[in-house]
């Protein structure tokens, strides 16, 4: 184990509900959360604020060792991202920074990047890390691998929801059309794909309450520390 305890990845498409889950299950075993995609939305603002085109791959990727980050544990466990001094809140979960998230994702030079950040904040552990690539390509050695999965309607309704709850402008259709094309993008890339570690526990969560899921996390966590 880890100095804090366990790294806990959690991996699945989006809109499965990791960030959700994932804050209850650190809450309860008095870990740090970090939702990775929140850093790579942080950059797709940053992209549309300054007017750079997403499709120039060169442009974007000198950008985030350019630029001032910072993650601070606020309230509860989460750790939150802050770009060049400013609390990356709401306005990092519009669809259009959703698609533009998902197109400099696909950069080799983000990449680079962000894994070396999200390596520096989980290296001692006492924490889940979410996202696309935590147990595949971030952290490989992880003590515990779970990858969160749901049907694309499902996915979209939570998404839908989640959006009317922040006072956010929300359509059901054009929310469901860019998570089948987010997961298009996200398993097709060349550069750490959306996929299933091998060692990973898999949880379908389309029928499942939050409650059902984050408790069965927790016992795996349980049980993995009892072994360690």
């Amino acid at each position: 184990m880890r100095t804090n305890g366990l790294l806990i990845a959690v991996d699945g498409p989006a809109g499965v509900g990791k960030s959700t889950i994932c804050k209850i299950v650190a809450e309860s075993l008095g870990y740090s959360f970090i939702n990775t995609g929140e850093m790579y939305r942080a950059l797709a603002w940053k992209v549309l604020s300054d007017g750079v085109n997403p499709l120039d791959e060169a442009a974007v990727g000198s950008m985030p060792k350019k630029l001032s980050w910072d993650f601070r544990r606020t309230d509860g466990a989460a750790i939150k991202t802050y770009l060049c001094g400013e609390l990356m809140d709401n306005r990092i979960f519009s669809e259009e920074v959703s698609r533009t998230s998902s197109q400099i994702a696909k950069y080799h030079e983000v990449r680079d990047f962000m894994k070396a950040e999200q390596r520096r904040l989980g290296r001692d552990g006492g924490i889940l890390m979410e996202g696309r690539d935590i147990g595949t390509a971030v952290f490989p050695d992880a003590e515990l691998k779970i990858y969160l999965d749901a049907a694309p309607e499902a996915r979209a309704t939570r998404r839908f929801e989640q959006l009317k709850g922040k006072g956010m402008p929300a359509d059901y259709d054009e929310i469901l059309r860019g998570i089948i094309s987010r997961d298009k993008n996200d398993a097709g890339r060349l550069i750490a794909p959306l996929m299933k570690a091998q060692d990973c526990v898999y949880i379908d969560t389309t029928d499942k309450t939050i409650a059902q899921v984050t408790d069965g996390i927790l016992t795996l966590a349980k049980e993995k520390c009892s072994l360690i």
